[in-house]
């Protein structure tokens, strides 16, 4: 019985420090592959240089939206030059996010137009996506639909509506769930993972962070499986089974 976390920050100085324990705490709790974003052109290279895919270790090279002001062209010139460096990678992480209420509608427009260049690129390289989304599903389709982007992904770290969710489903991605299990008074994303169909979800941990004052690491993915198995009321084998084929289902199939 083995599982993948789909998303952790792996070049963070909070783990990369430690790495070599922090992966064998990992494997020792079952927890065999891992998916590495990186968040804007600054650690590119420290997240390229741990791709291993024999060692089950894969990349995703985007920008986050909490990095997209004051972008030049030369840096989607670079992403797109490191994407075709590694063609394994996925574009990620990239997204959305509307969380804040001092933001500008210009700041808004700003990250629209940057996940649309990022999505396009991906389209056109034939890439799978990681997407950050906070409060803005419904710009988030828009972009999806306006880059004509149709190759999916993980849309990670979920916490709106089994309504939101469903919608990210029918466009091709799977729902990341993740580090918010292990707080028991996030009920929402307990109603979303009860209502999601077995193929529509990966686990993530998002390390290190999720956890506050505590350094998340990719090893809490145990921790996460035995909730979400418990809210679906499956074995803890069976749903790691079921999220393995998911994962695979990304990482080496395309539609």
């Amino acid at each position: 019985m083995t599982f993948t976390d789909t998303h952790c920050h792996l070049a963070d100085p909070k783990l990369a420090s430690t790495l070599p324990a922090v992966l064998a705490e990992a494997q020792a709790a079952g927890v065999a592959r891992f998916i590495v974003p990186a968040t804007s052109p600054k650690d590119w290279h420290s997240v390229a240089q741990l791709e291993r895919p024999s060692e089950n270790i894969h990349i995703a090279l985007g920008i986050h939206p909490w990095f997209t002001d004051g972008l030049n062209e030369a840096a989607f010139q670079e992403l797109e030059s490191e994407l075709i460096r590694h063609p394994q990678a996925w574009v990620g992480e990239i997204g959305l996010d509307f969380y804040g209420k001092e933001q500008t509608q210009t700041q808004r427009d700003t990250q629209i137009d940057v996940f649309i260049r990022q999505l396009t690129l991906a389209q056109h390289l034939n890439r799978r996506v990681i997407i950050h989304n906070l409060k803005a599903t419904a710009a988030i389709t828009a972009a999806v639909k306006t880059a004509g982007f149709t190759l999916g992904g993980i849309v990670h770290a979920f916490s709106g509506s089994v309504e939101e969710a469903r919608i990210l489903v029918k466009l091709g991605f799977k729902i990341g769930i993740g580090s918010l299990l292990l707080n028991p008074n996030t009920k929402k994303v307990r109603t979303v993972l009860q209502a999601l169909d077995d193929m529509d979800f990966v686990l993530e941990t998002d390390s290190p962070f999720m956890l506050g004052h505590e350094t998340n690491t990719p090893a809490n993915i145990r921790r996460i499986a035995k909730i979400a198995a418990e809210l679906r009321g499956v074995p803890l084998a069976q749903l790691a089974e079921i999220t393995e084929q998911n994962v695979d289902s990304l990482l080496h199939t395309f539609p």
